[in-house]
C-alpha cells in the first residue's frame, strides 16, 4: 500500500466515523434509549453498602453484593480457617490500621488470595486483609 492511497482510505473512514457518530446522536435527541427490561439499569445516584462489612473493590466483589455494587468480577467467598494467629487489616500491608485480632482456628470467607495476603470476611463479617501463609486450606 503506498502512502497517498493509505492517507486517502484512512480520511473516507474518519469521515465516515464521524457522520456515524453525528447520525447517532441526532437519533439519540429524537429517540431516547428505552429503560431496561432485563439485566440491572444504571440510573440515579449510587447508594454503596458499607465497605467495612461487604467485600468489594473495584476489580472484585461479593457475588452477593451484584447488582448493587459495579465491580471487574464477582466471586462466591470461600470459607478457610486460619491455622494461626493474624490480624484482619483495612488493607494488605503490615502498615495498615487493624480491625481486629483473628485466632488459630477462626473462620475466614476468603474472596482473593495475592500478593502474599488474602482478602474477605473475618468471623464478625468484618472486612479485611489476612496474611495468606495464616490461612489454611
Amino acid at each position: 500500500m503506498t502512502g497517498p492511497n493509505f492517507l486517502k482510505g484512512s480520511k473516507n473512514i474518519s469521515v465516515q466515523a464521524t457522520k456515524t457518530t453525528a447520525a447517532r446522536s441526532n437519533n439519540a435527541e429524537r429517540n431516547p434509549p428505552s429503560p431496561v427490561t432485563d439485566g440491572f439499569a444504571l440510573s440515579g445516584s449510587s447508594n454503596l453498602p458499607d465497605p467495612a462489612t461487604n467485600a468489594y473493590r473495584k476489580d472484585l466483589a461479593d457475588a452477593g453484593l451484584a447488582g448493587r455494587v459495579i465491580a471487574s468480577h464477582y466471586a462466591e467467598p470461600l470459607v478457610r480457617h486460619l491455622i494461626a494467629a493474624a490480624r484482619l487489616v483495612v488493607g494488605p500491608s503490615d502498615e495498615a490500621e487493624q480491625v481486629t485480632a483473628l485466632n488459630a482456628g477462626d473462620e475466614l470467607r476468603v474472596l482473593d488470595i495475592s500478593r502474599g495476603w488474602a482478602w474477605g470476611y473475618g468471623p464478625d463479617g468484618r472486612v479485611g486483609y489476612v496474611l495468606a501463609e495464616a490461612v489454611g486450606v
